[in-house]
């Protein structure tokens, strides 16, 4: 079983919201931080707010915040909401043209497996996965910095060559035109 990138990106902006419990989260934050397309997250965040994972306020002191305490988000229940199918094989569709089906008790086993892992999934809460902020938020303040020189390096590379000018949170800051 392989999650889509959707439920993986699904998962990383909730442990980055519920990591950050104490100030809203921009969807800009989220990407940075793990490096993932902005615009995929715009997708994400709307639906995550739909399911109530989410709260969205707009606005200069907007961002993001947990809908619910982080130990009432059970991660099953984030997977249902964004996995589209779970069918791992052609006899879990309807539309089914194997012919061993009827003989066959691999569907009966699968089926099992997956109920298995959901229940593995039904009993991990989001503060499970947020239990150490701390070291999550290093790991976060490491990627940043990363991501920092890695932007430098293609500054430097596409001829600039000046040192960017950084903000107080390390991005580059907008440049006035000269």
């Amino acid at each position: 079983m392989r999650l889509t990138d959707y439920t993986d990106y699904s998962l990383r902006a909730l442990i980055y919201v519920a990591s950050h419990p104490d100030e809203p989260v921009t969807i800009q934050h989220i990407a940075d931080a793990y490096g993932i397309p902005r615009n995929h997250l715009i997708k994400i965040v709307q639906k995550l707010g739909q399911e109530g994972f989410l709260l969205t306020t707009r606005g200069r002191a907007g961002g993001l915040r947990l809908g619910r305490p982080a130990k009432d988000i059970k991660i099953g229940a984030v997977v249902r909401a964004t996995e589209t199918d779970f069918a791992m094989v052609e006899c879990f569709h309807d539309e089914d043209h194997c012919v061993i089906t009827r003989a066959c008790v691999l569907k009966g086993v699968l089926n099992q497996a997956l109920q298995a892992w959901f229940k593995v999934l039904d009993g991990v809460t989001l503060h499970d996965l947020v239990d150490k902020p701390a070291a999550l938020n290093r790991a976060f303040t490491q990627a940043l910095a990363l991501a920092d020189v890695r932007a430098d390096l293609r500054e430097a590379a596409a001829g600039n060559g000046a040192a960017p000018v950084r903000t107080k949170r390390g991005r580059p800051a907008k440049q006035a035109a000269s």
